[in-house]
């Protein structure tokens, strides 16, 4: 319930939502873009185009734009406004309307669009900061307020509740750990604040899922621990340094779980190790189950690379992770993501994306472990406890071997081993 009584004595958001509103800001942004429409492909064609006297092609249009978004003020002493990526994309000028109704120019610190967050900076002058949460204890059915500016419409408030934690797949290419609301967020509300009902700041509103563009009850926040990592990163260094393990991985899916003999579906399946990688000088192995990384549980895939990402280059993380059923601790330093490592691109081969492979137990092959089911490999008949003794002509006695047949080609032809029978299985 709401934590205050209005003079009437009925339940009120109001003294909380007073409080926390001046820390959240309209932005207004103009710039230019460049489009170019669809044309016919014969212009394309330097002799039709002599022929027809066809006037050299000008290249894209620019076509100016507006848009407007929301912001919230984190720094108010530095005057560090954090907002969507998106929202600022493209703009040359852009202006912060604050709640008292003072516009103030607004310059760009830098913006990470696998993340969709960047950090604005104001004079900061007479700005309020908004309290910070904590997104990690924040729990489905907890109450919530998204304050934000849609349709243009200032400082608008909904309210609902958290409908879901973890969310992603909006953007495959992108860093998502996305909180689900059911608070109404429109157009506008890009870039504002979702707030608990104490009016701390959990979350950066950033997008709806509906086919039409309005609200149908799905919205997503980006959780402020995140957002928080995020424009530090861009603050100190003007862009996200992002770190990685050097591994392929897998949700562990109840399936895979029941195959491994493990408890329960919980964890990212390592699927190859990178030689040379922090993973591979870290021990890790083909087949470990990635269970926490500084004592933080690990639920999927997309969470071990969201935490791994946005970590700094050079730090020290404990991975718990499970070997053949028993736990075991790591220690792994986390490596720059533009650093090139000397195993080469962590999938083997983009047909075999889905399957979890391992040494053969007898040393000869490679063992499937487990294949995803509609995967390419799947449909092409590969199974789980299939060895590959064999790929394009040529022996293959471990997944090392396997990798190194498979490079450069875009088709791979697999000699399968499954009982005693062999047969080919073609993928690409």
């Amino acid at each position: 319930m709401p934590p205050a009584l209005s003079e009437s004595g009925l339940p009120t958001l109001a003294p909380m939502i007073r409080k926390v509103s001046p820390a959240v800001v309209n932005i207004a942004t103009r710039g230019t873009i460049r489009e170019r429409g669809a044309q016919n492909p014969l212009l394309d064609d330097p002799f039709f185009r002599r022929f027809f006297d066809v006037p050299p092609d000008t290249g894209p249009r620019a076509r100016p734009f507006q848009s407007a978004g929301s912001g919230v003020i984190f720094d108010a002493h530095s005057g560090y406004i954090v907002t969507n990526a998106h929202v600022v994309e493209n703009a040359s000028e852009i202006t912060v309307t604050l709640q008292d109704g003072r516009d103030l120019k607004a310059e760009i610190i830098g913006s990470d669009t696998p993340s969709d967050v960047a950090v604005l900076r104001v004079k900061p002058d007479g700005l309020t900061q908004i309290p910070l949460g904590d997104s990690a204890k924040v729990e489905v059915g907890d109450f919530v307020v998204a304050i934000g500016n849609p349709f243009g419409l200032q400082h608008t408030v909904t309210s609902g509740i958290i409908s879901g934690l973890s969310r992603s797949g909006i953007n495959p290419d992108g860093y998502e750990d996305f909180i689900q609301t059911d608070a109404s967020i429109n157009p506008g509300n890009s870039g504002g604040a979702l707030v608990n009902l104490r009016g701390e700041l959990i979350g950066i509103n950033t997008a709806i899922l509906s086919r039409s563009g309005g609200n149908i009850g799905i919205g997503f926040a980006i959780p402020v621990n995140m957002a928080h990592s995020v424009m530090e990163q861009l603050i100190h260094y003007g862009s996200v340094k992002r770190g990685q393990l050097g591994v392929s991985m897998y949700t562990v899916t109840p399936d895979i779980a029941h195959s491994l003999g493990l408890p329960s579906a919980v964890g990212a399946l390592v699927s190859q190790v990178v030689e040379g990688s922090p993973a591979d000088r870290a021990g890790i192995r083909t087949g470990d189950v990635i269970t926490s990384v500084n004592s933080q549980p690990v639920k999927s895939n997309s969470e071990l690379r969201n935490t791994i990402g946005l970590l700094r280059v050079g730090d020290k993380v404990d991975i718990g992770l499970l070997r053949d059923g028993k736990p075991l601790r790591v220690t792994a330093v986390i490596a720059d993501t533009t650093a090139e490592l000397t195993g080469g691109p962590a999938t083997i081969h983009k047909s075999l994306e889905g399957t979890v492979l391992g040494d053969a137990p007898d040393a000869d092959g490679a063992l499937v472990r487990s294949v995803e089911p509609g995967s390419a490999a799947a449909q092409a008949g590969l199974r789980a406890d299939d060895v590959i003794v064999g790929a394009n002509r040529g022996r293959v006695s471990s997944v090392r071997e396997l990798r190194e047949r498979a490079k450069g080609s875009a088709v791979l032809v697999l000699e399968v081993r499954r009982g005693a029978t062999v047969l080919l299985v073609p993928l690409r």
